[in-house]
């Protein structure tokens, strides 16, 4: 449900409110950091893919092996916000990746300072590089992923590995899910767009294929404008036999990034407290 009319909305907030990348990575150093926090080391990475080189930024605990995460970011990418979300995670314990969608046109951070979704400039050339995100190359992205984070010595391959996503990166985790069933456990949507559809490849006529617990953490807003899309899901998880737990929050599509114009902190948290349980669980 990432469509035009929520990112519209968000736009307007962040030319009226949120200024510039710095105080957008301010708000994000303020993230509480989880009881008993785990030391964690983190390195920018590329790797290869069946479409060329992928490049990210891999955090995990400072020592031991570690069930492992793959994070498909929202549209803007991996920039400072992405990078705490990620080391957060791994402070409770989890090797994590956080990819960069869009490396088959541009490499790392593309956010300038001021930027945002809101810019015109940001969004003429991000336009392009979201059309080369097609079905077949996110599910080659998540089998080259997953199979790079197997390799690496802070994951425990034993473990199963879960997939998460933001906005457009919500159906990416589903795809992922279908893509590596056997390694995938559990997979979770926050505010994701375009969950169920009408098309033949809609994410959702996937979960048969799937073997993961999942958690779709459904924006507001979203759900007002498409509140069918939601019973879609929850009827294909059943007629699947796996668990799903899929809520509407009372706060608005993009509230989970701490950079975001719709971030809701009180929300944020629970969707994340919510996130922990189902991979404590599953993994």
């Amino acid at each position: 449900m990432c469509d035009d009319l929520t990112e519209a909305d968000n736009a307007r907030l962040s030319r009226r409110d949120f200024g510039t990348l710095a105080r957008a990575a301010a708000i994000a150093a303020l993230l509480p950091a989880p009881a008993n926090a785990k030391s964690v080391r983190g390195r920018d990475v590329s790797y290869a893919t069946a479409d060329g080189t992928a490049d990210g930024y891999f955090v995990a605990p400072a020592s031991g092996k570690h069930p492992s995460v793959l994070i498909w970011p929202d549209i803007l990418g991996i920039r400072p916000a992405a990078r705490q979300m990620a080391d957060r995670l791994a402070q409770s314990g989890y090797a994590v990746l956080t990819i960069n969608p869009f490396y088959r046109s541009v490499k790392g951070q593309f956010l300038k300072e001021g930027e945002s979704f809101g810019t015109p400039s940001v969004r003429e050339k991000i336009g392009p590089w979201r059309a080369l995100l097609t079905p077949e190359a996110i599910t080659r992205d998540a089998v080259a992923s997953i199979a790079w984070l197997d390799r690496q010595q802070e994951t425990n391959a034993k473990r199963g590995v879960a997939t998460t996503g933001y906005c457009m990166g919500g159906p990416f985790a589903m795809r992922t899910a279908a893509a590596v069933p056997d390694r995938v456990k559990a997979g979770a949507s926050f505010h994701g767009g375009g969950l169920a559809t009408d098309q033949p490849d809609s994410p959702h006529l996937l979960v048969s294929r799937m073997k993961a617990a999942f958690q779709f953490a459904v924006a507001k807003n979203d759900d007002e404008r498409n509140p069918g899309e939601k019973e879609l899901v929850r009827t294909a998880f059943a007629q699947a036999k796996l668990p799903a737990e899929i809520s509407v929050y009372p706060a608005n599509h993009g509230w989970c990034m701490p950079d975001s114009p719709a971030y809701d902190q009180a929300a944020a948290e629970q969707a994340w407290t919510r996130l922990l349980a189902l991979l404590t669980d599953n993994l």
